[in-house]
């Protein structure tokens, strides 16, 4: 064999993995969509991160930091899942995560951020909706603690919020553009823990497929696209996951 038909024997494909809300509940952050989600318990929490409903209502904003301030995103820690991506990008894979979540435990646990495009935004910033001025949430939250209820941006005045994607809000179309072009590149792709039902994130399941990747899908509940699916994946995330990816990652 020539050495560049050795080279190519030894390459290992790009793998691209979107997580949902599933991959971090293990870090006791629960998810909205699921039969326990937070929305089917308490539906009126879903104005909370209403575009309309936050903009127009400021008692609406009032609640929506305190759930900010008291909820268990920013305190999480990535899990086993999430470190099994790190552990898959340090072995020499070629791998970019796609994530519906906002909670950075990608990152945390210690993906380059380059190699995470977050589709919804992050809950670890905030922005201001006129002047789209970023300040971090730490910050932001320490005005809450300091009897600001409805903080201002500091910068113009004007409404903050999350600098996450709320609902009536559209995706960045820079970051949702990187991910269709990593969908169609890779060789792998990885669905875990998302139900695989918001659009347009979820299309990219079935884009993958189209474009000859090989699909996987790690989910507790049956998706839309389980019959595109190479391989289904029922177990708990937690172990599930860092099997699937240890296997990969082996020469």
């Amino acid at each position: 064999m020539s050495s560049s038909g050795a080279e190519r024997g030894r390459r290992r494909p790009l793998v691209v993995i979107m997580s949902g809300a599933g991959i971090s509940t293990d870090s006791g952050i629960p998810d909205y969509r699921g039969p326990n989600g937070l929305w089917r318990r308490d539906p009126e929490a879903e104005k909370l991160v209403t575009y309309e409903y936050y903009m127009s209502d400021p008692e609406i904003r009032r609640r929506a930091w305190r759930m900010r301030r008291d909820g268990p995103a920013l305190r999480a820690r990535p899990n086993a899942a999430h470190e099994a991506v790190v552990r898959l990008e340090r072995s020499g894979t070629p791998v970019r995560v796609i994530t519906q979540n906002v909670d950075g435990l990608h990152q945390l646990a210690g993906m380059p951020d380059r190699k995470v495009l977050e589709l919804h935004g992050s809950a670890r910033s905030a922005q201001c909706t006129r002047c789209k001025a970023r300040s971090s949430m730490a910050a932001a939250l320490e005005r809450v603690d300091g009897g600001d209820p409805d903080p201002a941006c500091e910068v113009c005045g004007g409404i903050l919020k999350s600098a996450t994607v709320m609902f009536g809000e559209g995706l960045d179309p820079a970051v949702l553009g990187e991910a269709v072009a990593l969908t169609k590149a890779c060789e792998v792709f990885i669905a875990v823990g998302t139900s695989l039902q918001v659009h347009p994130a979820a299309a990219l399941a079935g884009l993958a497929a189209d474009h000859g990747a090989r699909l996987i899908i790690v989910n507790a509940e049956p998706t839309p696209y389980d019959d595109r699916a190479d391989e289904l994946v029922r177990e708990p995330i937690g172990t599930a996951l860092p099997a699937l990816l240890d296997r990969i990652a082996a020469p």
